[in-house]
C-alpha cells in the first residue's frame, strides 16, 4: 500500500469510491490517459468525474481522492495553484500531496538529485537579478565550476527554459552563434521573474530520443520513447504543450538503475505515480533530464494493463485503509 494513501485521514463513505481526475478546461479533450484511465477505475468499481481544479464551484470534500492529471495550465499561474493544492488537500485526499508539488514544479530539484548521486543533465541555474550575459557568458566557456548540476561536457548547442515550465513552453534551443538570441531569450525570462536554467543540449536525443521510465502504485510499470521536441530555429511552443512522437520502449538495465535512484531520492513518501525522463550524456550514460510528480502524461496507451493494474492499486489501497485511519474523518467532510 503506498504510503501516500495509507496515511491519509479521511475515511471512505459506503458506496464506490469516489475519484476525481482532476485537469484543466483548456486540457481535459487533450489527455490522453483520461478516456483509459476512467475506463479502468470504473471497471475497477470507482465512480470517477473530471473536475477543473480552477472549478470554484467543485466541493472536493464529494471526493475520496483527487488525482492530479492534466492541470496542464498551472504555469503562468502557479501561486494560484499550490494554493489550491493546498485547499484541495483540506478536503480529501490529493495524490501526489502539496508538499511533492510544490517541491517538483520547481526544477530546482535536480540539485537534491544530484546531492544524492543521481546523475543529472547538466545545468547552470540563473535566478532574476543575476547578470544574463555574465551568466551565459560562463556557462558557455564551459567547466564544472560553471554548472549548479550535472557533469561538465563539450556542447554545440544549448537550451534555455523556465525553472517553472511544463510542455517545452518557453524553451528553445540555440547555436553557440545564437548566443545574442539566447541572451535575449534569457534576460526577458528573468525579468518576468522568472528561474531560468541553461543545459547543453545532448545530441544523441535526435537519434535516441527521450526514454521515460513510469512508476505506478510505488513500482517500476512501463516505458515509452519520446521523440526530441526541440528543433533548431523553432519558434517557443503556443499552447499548453509541444507535440510529441510517442511509441513504446523497454528500457535497458542503466536507464532503470538511473530511474530506481532518482524515484528513491524523493525526499517525501513514495509518490503513487512518477515519470523519470532520461536523456543519453555525452558518454551514451543516461542522466535525468526531468523527474515528473505532479501532472505528467502516463502513455498508458502504449503500456497494455498498465492502466488496469494502477487502477486496481489505487481503489484497493483506499479500501485497505485501516481501521485507525478509517475513524479520523476531517471535520469538512461531515
Amino acid at each position: 500500500m503506498s504510503d501516500l494513501i495509507s496515511r491519509a485521514s479521511y475515511a471512505l463513505r459506503p458506496g464506490p469510491v469516489r475519484v476525481a481526475l482532476v485537469t484543466a478546461r483548456e486540457a481535459r479533450d487533450l489527455d490522453p490517459d483520461m478516456a483509459p484511465l476512467t475506463t479502468a477505475l470504473r471497471a475497477a468499481g470507482a465512480a470517477v468525474e473530471t473536475p477543473c481544479w480552477h472549478d470554484p464551484g467543485i466541493d472536493w470534500s464529494h471526493y475520496d481522492v483527487a488525482l492530479l492529471r492534466s492541470t496542464w495550465d498551472y504555469v503562468d499561474r502557479i501561486d494560484e495553484f499550490l494554493a489550491w493544492c493546498d485547499h484541495c488537500a483540506s478536503h480529501t485526499r490529493l495524490l501526489n500531496r502539496p508538499d511533492v508539488v510544490r517541491w517538483n514544479t520547481d526544477k530546482h530539484y535536480l540539485l537534491d538529485l544530484a546531492r544524492e548521486g543521481v546523475p543529472v543533465v547538466p545545468t547552470r541555474f540563473v535566478e532574476p537579478g543575476d547578470d544574463a550575459r555574465a551568466a551565459l557568458d560562463a556557462f558557455l566557456a564551459g567547466g564544472a565550476s560553471f554548472l549548479t548540476a550535472g557533469e561538465s561536457c563539450e556542447f554545440a548547442e544549448f537550451v534555455v527554459k523556465p525553472a517553472i515550465g511544463a510542455g517545452s513552453r518557453d524553451a528553445a534551443r540555440y547555436r553557440r552563434d545564437e548566443a545574442g538570441q539566447a541572451r535575449a531569450h534569457l534576460e526577458r525570462l528573468l525579468a518576468a521573474g522568472r528561474s531560468t536554467m541553461l543545459q547543453p543540449y545532448l545530441e544523441r536525443v535526435d537519434q535516441h530520443g527521450e526514454t521515460a521510465v513510469l512508476y505506478l502504485g510505488g513500482r517500476f510499470s512501463h516505458a515509452a520513447r519520446k521523440g526530441p521536441l526541440l528543433r533548431p530555429g523553432a519558434a517557443l511552443v503556443e499552447g499548453l504543450f509541444a507535440p510529441e512522437d510517442i511509441r513504446a520502449r523497454a528500457a535497458d538495465p542503466a536507464e532503470l538503475e538511473v530511474a530506481a535512484a532518482a524515484y528513491a531520492a524523493v525526499p517525501f513518501d513514495p509518490p503513487i505515480y512518477a515519470r523519470i525522463d532520461l536523456l543519453r550524456d555525452a558518454r551514451g550514460a543516461p542522466a535525468v533530464l526531468e523527474l515528473e510528480l505532479t501532472e505528467p502524461s502516463l502513455f498508458l496507451a502504449h503500456a497494455p494493463g498498465a492502466a488496469e493494474s494502477f487502477a486496481e492499486h489505487l481503489v484497493h489501497s483506499l479500501r485497505e485503509a485501516s481501521p485507525a485511519e478509517a475513524a479520523t474523518v476531517n471535520a469538512s467532510r461531515g
